[in-house]
């Protein structure tokens, strides 16, 4: 008589096991993947809305403003709609006094030579946070590298 050749069931389980396991840590890695995605990607945006807003002072020759409500997690460029950072996501924003409309409410201006009030605007998500810099003397926005808060 023969044999049976097969898995057993404890085999079967086991394969099974390892491969939710992997299926777990590939979901786990690609939603910080994603997560990661949308702060690069909202912090590309506010910088583009700050330049926007530069430029637009240059070329119209009068002082511009980028709105920003920390509260409500959003910004408004001029002649633009209020943008909303993701879920999850807050900000902290540093300007000039004379900028601040109320607390948690103010501005970054723009001035017809390019100059600005100055400032600095911080994306917080968890631990981490993305800090965007605008030069006083230059209007220049410059992203820095994320860092941990720990």
């Amino acid at each position: 008589m023969r044999s049976a050749r097969g898995f057993t069931l404890v085999e079967i389980l086991a394969v099974i096991a390892l491969i939710a396991l992997a299926m777990t840590l590939v979901a786990v890695t690609v939603g910080d993947g994603l997560t990661n995605a949308r702060v690069k990607g909202a912090s590309r945006d506010l910088v583009a809305a700050l330049r926007y807003t530069r430029g637009q002072a240059i070329v119209k020759r009068e002082s511009m403003a980028l709105a920003i409500d920390v509260d409500g997690r959003r910004y408004r460029a001029p002649g633009r709609k209020w943008v909303e950072l993701p879920k999850n996501m807050e900000m902290a924003l540093e300007t000039a006094r004379s900028e601040m409309e109320a607390e948690g409410i103010g501005r970054i201006r723009f001035f017809p030579d390019g100059a600005s009030t100055g400032g600095n605007v911080e994306l917080l998500l968890g631990e981490v946070a993305w800090r965007i810099e605008v030069n006083w003397l230059t209007g220049e926005v410059v992203v820095l590298e994320p860092r941990d808060l720990n």
